[in-house]
């Protein structure tokens, strides 16, 4: 009885460590350990790493980076890309800026900013969910346009005297000591967790990045969801742009120059396919604190930000070319598996 008993009670817990042992050989398992390698490498050598301080700190310093990966993640496993999210983000607060500069109220100033990023992301989205053009393209040539509108409203130079409040809403904490935009992206996790995995929409998101054509075929309006990912794109990136600067207090025609290769890089790293269709926030959100405390440990070392970029375009290679590898490697032994099988059956 008792021999019976203790059989049966040790069944669910060898399938709850065989599924625990399937997730750690996952990409998502293979993140996790390599976060905590970082982690723990800072930690030894920097004493204070792992205090409240420093974790809000490290979070900080990129907030406006991660804030965009949750959308980006959307759009690269819709199969699409958008390159210009940095531009809109330029173009957003150059607006917003310029306006101000010229004595138009602060609080219209913002808004006409945040609608200058909607209305970026509803061009691409245009050219991309109506004609038909490859997104690659489309959104390329707004990384190029956007930033020249940028720097012809604000030219060379650097505006700021923003108001008190809106410096404060960038630099002071609002809840305990979170920030408003880390608030903020907490809040967007959680959207984005429970819009991708489990809305309609997500379903919708993943089955136009595995076949746009038999998508459509099943009833599925690919053109409206596609537009719909650019526009609120094009928003969040604006958003990001005007919380970029009441963070700095200050903005150029420059701002977040170069920051689409950490967005794109964070959404790749976390298993997200540049083929779409496959892929998961989990992931992604593993893969951001990946670079964020290797950014981090790479600044507490004194490493150059040339290097640094270095290394982040190291990253954003192997994540294209790992999961490729891999996938043919699995392909390779699946392949010789069924010739010997077929071998072994011959035989008999």
């Amino acid at each position: 009885m008792s021999v019976s008993q203790s059989t049966a009670s040790s069944k669910p817990s060898q399938s709850f460590f065989g599924q625990a042992w399937q997730r750690l050989k996952s990409w998502e398992g293979l993140l996790l350990v390599i976060l905590l390698v970082v982690v723990s490498f800072n930690a030894l050598n920097t004493p204070a790493y792992l205090t409240v301080g420093n974790w809000v700190n490290l979070f900080e310093l990129y907030i406006e980076k991660i804030i965009i990966a949750l959308v980006m993640t959307f759009i690269i496993i819709n199969a699409e890309i958008d390159l210009s999210v940095a531009s809109i983000m330029a173009l957003s607060a150059a607006t917003m800026a310029f306006l101000f500069e010229r004595e138009v109220a602060f609080p219209i100033a913002v808004l006409v900013g945040l609608l200058a990023g909607v209305a970026c992301g509803a061009f691409n989205g245009f050219w991309i969910a109506r004609v038909g053009l490859p997104s690659l393209v489309v959104t390329l040539a707004g990384l190029i346009t956007y930033r020249g509108l940028a720097l012809v409203l604000v030219e060379d130079r650097s505006i700021g005297n923003f108001p008190q409040w809106f410096s404060q809403l960038g630099q002071e904490p609002l809840v305990w000591k979170l920030p408003f935009a880390l608030v903020l992206f907490i809040v967007g996790v959680v959207l984005a967790i429970f819009i991708l995995q489990y809305s309609g929409f997500g379903r919708y998101v993943y089955a136009i990045g595995n076949n746009k054509d038999v998508a459509r075929y099943s009833g599925v309006n690919v053109p409206r969801v596609k537009m719909t990912l650019f526009v609120v794109s094009g928003a969040v990136a604006g958003l990001a742009g005007v919380l970029y600067a009441a963070h700095l207090g200050a903005m150029r025609g420059s701002t977040a120059d170069g920051f689409e290769l950490d967005i794109i890089t964070m959404v790749l790293l976390g298993g997200v396919s540049i083929f779409g269709g496959t892929g998961s926030l989990w992931g992604v959100l593993l893969s951001i604190l990946i670079i964020l405390n290797l950014r981090n440990g790479m600044g507490l070392a004194n490493v150059s930000g040339e290097i640094q970029k270095g290394v982040i375009g190291v990253l954003l290679i192997l994540s294209v070319l790992v999961p490729n590898l891999a996938g043919r490697a699995q392909e390779a032994l699946s392949r010789r598996r069924r010739i010997s099988r077929v071998a072994e059956t011959t035989e008999t």
